[in-house]
């Protein structure tokens, strides 16, 4: 066993760490999520399926490469669960794990595994300031880990605060995410191979805002990945 093993081992006996799910101890082996809960999590292996049902959603709304989600989401499951510690609880570490499980995955995929940015889709700074950081950036993070792909959170932005989207119908949610991103610098952007990432798809509308903010600046290769989809 090597010193630092010792040390988590010595640690753990005084501050153990639970699952962001059932709140049940971890296990040596186990970070963040117990492995009785990812397994329960249903995955959609839809990284695997060309014209899948998810980039279905974004024909004829969206220019898109590819486009998947690694889970399912349902109400009142061990992923709510997970999901709303890293959006309300400040449990960053839940994104980074969970975007290197997810990457795992991806790399079996020759069109996920390899980009020259992966982007988390931006909050507007007085929301990143209220919350503290971007839930979509901790899930970069950990994909970043494993793909190919350079973090980039610079570039693009979101120049409008825009209303909550809870409660909206599709078209009004579509109506209030025009124009609420902007490409800084279309130089950097340009030719490259973008993937774009999120914590859950419901919609679309906040991923076509920003795949519309890159095209209309430069030429861009984008796809989308999001933790979970409705």
């Amino acid at each position: 066993m090597r010193f630092k093993e010792i040390i988590d081992h010595f640690i753990g006996l005084f501050y153990p760490e639970f699952c962001a799910a059932c709140g049940q101890s971890l296990v040596s082996g186990e970070k963040t999520i117990c492995l009785s809960c990812l397994q329960k999590i249903p995955r959609t292996r839809l990284h695997l399926q060309k014209d899948n049902v998810i980039e279905q959603r974004f024909w004829g709304k969206a220019n898109i490469e590819r486009a998947t989600a690694f889970y399912y989401f349902t109400k009142k499951s061990n992923f709510q669960k997970i999901l709303h510690q890293l959006k309300y609880k400040n449990n960053k570490e839940v994104g980074v794990v969970m975007g290197k499980y997810a990457a795992a995955e991806l790399a079996e995929s020759e069109d996920f595994a390899n980009f020259d940015f992966i982007i988390p889709v931006p909050l507007h700074p007085k929301k990143q300031n209220k919350r503290g950081y971007n839930q979509a950036l901790c899930i970069v993070q950990g994909l970043a880990e494993i793909l190919k792909g350079e973090i980039n959170t610079e570039n693009l932005v979101r120049v409008i605060e825009n209303p909550t989207q809870t409660k909206k119908s599709v078209y009004e949610r579509w109506e209030n995410t025009k124009g609420i991103f902007e490409v800084k610098n279309p130089q950097l952007f340009e030719n490259k191979r973008i993937l774009l990432v999120d914590d859950v798809l419901t919609t679309g509308s906040t991923i076509i805002a920003c795949v519309e903010a890159i095209h209309d600046v430069c030429n861009a290769k984008v796809s989308v990945f999001t933790l979970a989809v409705a």
